[in-house]
């Protein structure tokens, strides 16, 4: 496991971390950014700087090299088994939709099924309200244990041969499940050969992924969750897919030949990547890649799942704190809670008196607080960087919370 040295070294790398007392522990909205990271940023508008596949000189051959770069960069960490299927978008969010619109609207009909679970983000669990109000599609709804799991037992109720596409997190926001997604997969294929989308949001700035092991059909994230800049996101699809699909948007460089009556268009990527792109945002995505697999995926996985179990253990000991969290240790590193009696907000902003940031509401999961018992939470989302000392710290705090509330007697 990471040691508190090498903690401790890594926070260095983060100008943020290094120059302020904040407790950082809103991980699950966006991470703060390396050096490193931000400085290829600037490294690639001072010196590569032009149009990618827009020109024959330097800085056009230089900002193709830049980016095409990335996108190989991109298909390695992802185990993907060619560039050509990993898709830049902006985020998770635009990656969905995209789907949405490329594909699903194109091959649901009345009568199919779309099914995904409570405690998807809202850009997994509108986009598909949509497609079934437009397709006349049925959109089921897998529940979630006391635990917080999706058992086989609701897989299997909710799947049938009408099932036409699946889209499930790989890891929740808000309870940390981290449901077995492959096996899902295998059974969704065995039973229906349904469509299936992974949701990576929250789930790859934690853990090595392999699209291929996986066996999804399609797989989305968003980069400023790792690290890396905001306004870039990656679309992993199936080659094959892809290359059906009808574009997302329509203009620049997405194009093969155009005629005055009609259009013939690149096949994937470019297809989907319609005007100039972000390079700026494909760069920082590259060295942020390089910068978590330097420290290392598993090293990660397995000190962030240490930092979360004692502060899950923690925050449990409470009897004024309701945990929302899974109790399986599998899970990501997110403490969802409320403190009995008083509104999220407040606790967050009396925390935030304290340097301490934490998010509060529904954290775009309403169906899942409801389901839940509640409108809204307090989230501690937690990453490599943070420490036990960190956790030891917001804890101590959460009573300072509550006697400034004047709970204490409650």
């Amino acid at each position: 496991m990471l040691t508190k040295t090498q903690i401790e070294t890594i926070r260095k790398d983060f100008p943020y971390l290094a120059a302020t007392s904040y407790v950082y522990f809103d991980n699950g909205a966006t991470t703060q950014k390396p050096e490193a990271v931000i400085d290829s940023i600037a490294d690639y508008y001072q010196h590569s700087n032009g149009n990618p596949h827009r020109g024959a000189h330097h800085f056009a051959i230089a900002a193709t090299d830049a980016y095409e770069g990335a996108r190989a960069r991109v298909a390695e960490f992802l185990n993907a088994p060619e560039a050509e299927s990993c898709v830049f978008v902006r985020n998770a969010t635009e990656g969905l939709n995209l789907i949405a619109y490329s594909w699903a609207l194109e091959h649901l009909t009345e009568g199919d099924e779309i099914l995904i679970s409570i405690m998807e983000h809202h850009s997994n669990f509108v986009t598909w309200q949509y497609v079934a109000e437009k397709t006349g599609a049925v959109l089921k709804i897998l529940r979630l244990d006391e635990h917080m799991q999706i058992t086989d037992e609701e897989l299997a109720s909710k799947l049938t041969p009408n099932t036409k596409l699946f889209s499930i997190t790989a890891a929740s926001n808000v309870v940390g499940t981290m449901p077995d997604v492959k096996a899902m997969i295998e059974k969704v294929k065995r039973v229906c050969g349904a469509v299936c989308i992974v949701d990576g949001a929250q789930y790859v700035p934690h853990h090595a992924v392999d699209v291929q092991d996986i066996g999804c059909d399609f797989f989305v994230f968003s980069g400023h969750k790792m690290v890396s800049a905001m306004g870039i996101g990656v679309l992993y699809g199936k080659l094959e897919l892809l290359n059906t699909m009808k574009p997302f948007m329509y203009g620049g460089e997405m194009i093969e030949y155009v005629y005055e009556d009609h259009a013939t268009f690149a096949p994937s990527p470019q297809r989907f990547e319609a005007g100039t792109v972000n390079v700026g945002g494909a760069v920082s995505l590259a060295k942020a890649i390089d910068y978590l697999n330097a420290i290392g995926m598993e090293e990660i996985f397995e000190y962030e799942s240490a930092l979360t179990t004692y502060a899950y253990d923690k925050l449990k000991a409470l009897d004024y704190v309701e945990v929302y969290t899974t109790d399986n240790a599998r899970r990501s590193p997110v403490l969802s809670f409320n403190i009995k009696g008083a509104h999220p907000h407040d606790v967050a902003s009396i925390l935030d008196s304290y340097h301490i940031a934490v998010r509060s509401g529904h954290h775009c999961t309403q169906p899942l607080h409801r389901a839940l018992g509640n409108n809204f939470s307090c989230r501690a989302s937690l990453a490599f960087y943070n420490t036990f000392e960190e956790v030891d710290y917001f804890v101590d705090k959460l009573q300072e919370v509550r006697r400034l509330l004047g709970l204490e007697s409650q």
